[in-house]
């Protein structure tokens, strides 16, 4: 069952994230949010007021978006909630790269779960929750209990942009980018590298990057 299983909780990326990367996702996330759908513009406009202290602005969602950007930064990296909507919504404003790296990972040797069955969370198998597979796009990811520490052996972002480049040479997209969308669409970090019935633990003195 998906509760016995141990996850990360969301705000453990900001492990794997530089801290100019992390502001850039939360300023461009604020700068597109207007013209996404309301549940993103209500989720993260109540997270912001109940988590992010803007000083001048008795309701920090009000406060300007560039003001907001470094408040949000701190609130980010000390709360799981705000990390899952700030990221549901900056995946759903990369839509087209959304769907390209999906697409990728199609391609490579992850396991996806089928796009024809609506997935069931609550009541995964022991199989399922030990492969996890990759949901489908429409999956709200932000009702997960958090990411998957396991990544498997042989997959690393810079093979993966090194593919992604080479699939979609027309796509401005960086490694920072690609890698993120990886790891969101995932729902894995790379914590823990399978390796047969043993893993290599992430060093907690060594930073690993989104973009490495």
């Amino acid at each position: 069952m998906i509760e016995k299983t141990e996850f990360l909780p969301f705000h453990a990326i900001n492990e794997f994230m530089r801290p100019d990367f992390r502001m850039s996702v939360i300023r461009e996330t604020l700068m597109k949010l207007p013209n996404l759908p309301d549940i993103y513009i209500n989720k993260i406009n109540h997270l912001t007021n109940k988590y992010v202290k803007v000083p001048g602005f008795r309701h920090s969602d009000k406060a300007p978006t560039l003001v907001k950007v470094l408040p949000m930064s701190k609130a980010f990296e000390k709360n799981p909630d705000l990390v899952a909507a700030i990221l549901a919504a900056w995946a759903e404003a990369h839509s087209e790269l959304r769907i390209q790296v999906y697409g990728l990972l199609q391609t490579r040797n992850w396991i996806i779960y089928p796009n024809t069955e609506e997935p069931d969370l609550a009541s995964l198998s022991s199989d399922a929750i030990k492969d996890w597979p990759i949901f489908p796009i429409h999956v709200d990811r932000t009702n997960l209990p958090g990411f998957f520490p396991h990544w498997p052996k042989g997959e690393n972002f810079e093979t993966l942009y090194t593919s992604y480049s080479e699939r979609y040479p027309e796509s401005d997209a960086g490694i920072d980018k690609v890698s993120l969308m990886t790891v969101w669409l995932t729902m894995r970090l790379p914590y823990q590298v399978d390796n047969g019935n043993n893993t290599d633990n992430h060093d907690e003195n060594t930073p690993v990057n989104l973009d490495k």
